[in-house]
């Protein structure tokens, strides 16, 4: 019997907010299901599972802050059975308000983890305990509310209070026309978790811890090389000639496959420094920068980035920073990622040297494409160019390897039919 505790979904977390579960117990899991949701600093992370087996009990309620590493779910593994009797274990939280047992009757059966129970009407306050997490109460089937309250899980009540939702003016997809917590996903758009202040704020805090842990404790080294794109672009137009927009190739996707196609090259820059010394990663996961609407940023992996084509990596590319803006990333997406490739796209600035995303060791910053005088055998023409500024963690590569790594990047460019 193993068990599920709330991961680390990056360098600057410490705790995350559970807001829904996507298992019961009973329920069969294999590597890689996504079996919870959990809120954090960055957004909402689908979380997956990291071995088959069966989920026995659910041990944290939703709307609980959890620190990394506290229990969130036992699972029985392959061919395990489970235990005659157990002594009941308290939800791993600081400090959790009292919870006021229902009646057993046909009506409100016992609660049982992985359903819910709407809110009864609210006794008398009670003073807060410092560092109480919003836990909802023990979950059953949902049953009508007196007095014409609208019946919503409690998860959904927790959120819809910080959104400022009236429960009433959302259409429930739960028992009895309760509404759920996805529900109020729907009704409350990605753009619209963007633009509000605090989340914002939170953002802005993570962004700030990770990348200041990054200059303080990774030493930086930085080689730029100017790169004729020409050839790329006349590659990419004819492979776009007879294509829907929606299926178009991006410069962008050629750059990642450019990265993903060095960076198994030179091991040194594609990896992991954990524990004082590098761990080269057999897969190139490249992490792709993408800004968020409203401000912010996050850079999620394309897994396996080496083994796709330029026309998977362009569908994992729109996939990543649409599931990034909707704020449905999975937890691997966050924490596996090797390399990082950050690009201006077609307009900004002309060179960037960008901060490394901890534990990894480099990062590819890449300036909006430029059209500037350029000596094509032996004669000057106009051609496209694009500035690469490789950002390297000097633990683990030098600038030999992070010049080797340069040189691969710009012949994959300079003959796209390689890529």
């Amino acid at each position: 019997m193993g068990s599920f505790a709330m991961p680390s979904l990056g360098a600057d977390m410490e705790a995350g907010t559970l807001v829904e579960w996507l298992v019961k117990p009973g329920d069969e899991v294999h590597r890689g299901d996504v079996i919870a949701v959990v809120e954090t600093q960055k957004g909402a992370i689908e979380i997956e599972c990291f071995e088959d087996g069966k989920v026995f009990e659910l041990q944290a309620d939703l709307g609980a802050t959890l620190p990394v590493g506290a229990p969130l779910a036992l699972i029985l593994g392959p061919g395990e059975t489970e235990p005659e009797s157990k002594e009941p274990e308290a939800p791993a939280v600081a400090a959790k308000p009292e919870a006021v047992p229902a009646p057993a009757t046909a009506g409100n059966p016992e609660a049982a983890p992985g359903h819910f129970v709407p809110d009864k009407p609210e006794a008398t306050p009670r003073p807060a305990v410092a560092g109480e997490a919003k836990a909802a109460p023990g979950p059953a089937v949902a049953a009508p509310l007196p007095g014409g309250a609208t019946a919503a899980s409690p998860a959904a009540r927790v959120r819809a209070r910080e959104l400022g939702i009236d429960l009433a003016t959302v259409t429930g997809s739960g028992p009895a026309g309760a509404v759920l917590l996805t529900d109020l996903e729907v009704r409350n758009t990605a753009a619209a978790r963007a633009q509000t202040a605090s989340p914002m704020v939170d953002m802005r805090k993570a962004i700030a811890a990770a990348m200041a842990r990054s200059k303080q404790t990774i030493p930086h080294f930085y080689l730029s090389e100017t790169i004729d794109v020409q050839p790329a672009l006349a590659w990419m137009d004819a492979r776009n000639a007879d294509r829907a927009p929606s299926d178009r190739l991006l410069l962008g996707a050629l750059f990642v496959r450019a990265t993903a196609l060095a960076a198994a090259k030179v091991p040194s820059v594609n990896g992991q420094f954990v524990d004082g010394s590098l761990r080269p990663s057999e897969r190139v996961n490249a992490g792709v920068a993408v800004a968020l609407r409203g401000g912010g940023l996050v850079a999620p992996a394309l897994i396996d980035a080496g083994a796709m084509s330029v026309d998977e990596t362009m569908a994992g590319m729109r996939d990543l920073v649409f599931r990034a803006r909707a704020g449905r990333l999975r937890s691997s997406e966050m924490t596996e990622g090797t390399i990082t490739i950050s690009s201006h796209g077609e307009t900004g600035a002309e060179a960037m040297a960008g901060v490394i995303f901890p534990p990894q060791v480099a990062l590819v910053g890449l300036g909006a494409p430029k059209l500037r005088p350029w000596v094509v055998d032996g004669a000057v023409a106009p051609r496209t160019v694009v500035t690469l500024t490789l950002s390297v963690d000097h633990r683990a590569s030098d600038g030999r390897q992070a010049a080797r790594f340069i040189a691969e990047f710009q012949s994959h460019i300079a003959s796209p039919e390689t890529l």
